[in-house]
C-alpha cells in the first residue's frame, strides 16, 4: 500500500518564512529513518502558495487563479510518499513526524491518504488504460 502524507501549511510557511536548522535536522533523521526502514519512495518541501497557481475546470472553461490562497491551512506545504504493508503502519510514521514541542502553542497538521491502485477500480479503467499504466511502472514512472 502507497500513502500520501501531507503536512498543511500554516501563516509562516505561506510567508516564506523558513523554520530553524533544528527543524531540518529533525526532518533529516526522519527521512533518514524511512529510508532504512524501506518505506520511502519519495518527499519534498513545497515553495508557498503565493509562488502556485490554482486550476480550475468549470462548464467547459479553465480559469487559472495565482496565490496566495486564503486558507493557509488548506494548502500542502510538503509531502512524502510512503510505501507500507497496512494502514496502521502508515498511521505509526506519521506520528513519528517531526512536531512543535508540548507547550509551545504550535499546531503542526499532517493529512495521511492511501493512494488508490488502478485495480481498484475495475471495470471503469479501461484495458489499454491499463497496459499503459503497466508500461509506466516498468520504467519507474509512478510506483505504482
Amino acid at each position: 500500500m502507497r500513502y500520501l502524507m501531507m503536512i498543511m501549511s500554516d501563516e509562516q510557511t505561506e510567508a516564506g518564512q523558513l523554520p530553524g536548522p533544528e527543524v531540518f535536522e529533525a526532518m533529516n533523521r526522519y527521512n533518514e529513518a524511512m529510508v532504512k526502514a524501506g518505506v520511502l519512495l519519495a518527499g519534498e518541501g513545497l515553495a508557498p502558495g503565493s509562488e502556485g497557481a490554482r486550476v480550475t475546470f468549470s462548464d467547459g472553461r479553465v480559469t487559472v487563479t495565482d496565490g496566495p490562497f486564503t486558507e493557509a491551512k488548506e494548502v500542502i506545504a510538503g509531502y512524502w510518499v510512503i510505501q507500507v504493508s497496512s494502514r496502521e503502519e502508515a498511521l505509526e510514521w506519521a506520528r513519528r513526524c517531526p512536531h512543535p514541542p508540548e507547550g509551545s502553542g504550535a499546531v503542526l497538521n499532517l493529512q495521511l491518504r492511501r493512494i488508490a491502485e488502478t485495480e481498484e477500480f475495475g471495470d471503469a479503467v479501461p484495458e489499454h488504460v491499463r497496459e499503459q499504466e503497466a508500461r509506466w511502472r516498468a520504467e519507474g514512472i509512478g510506483n505504482g
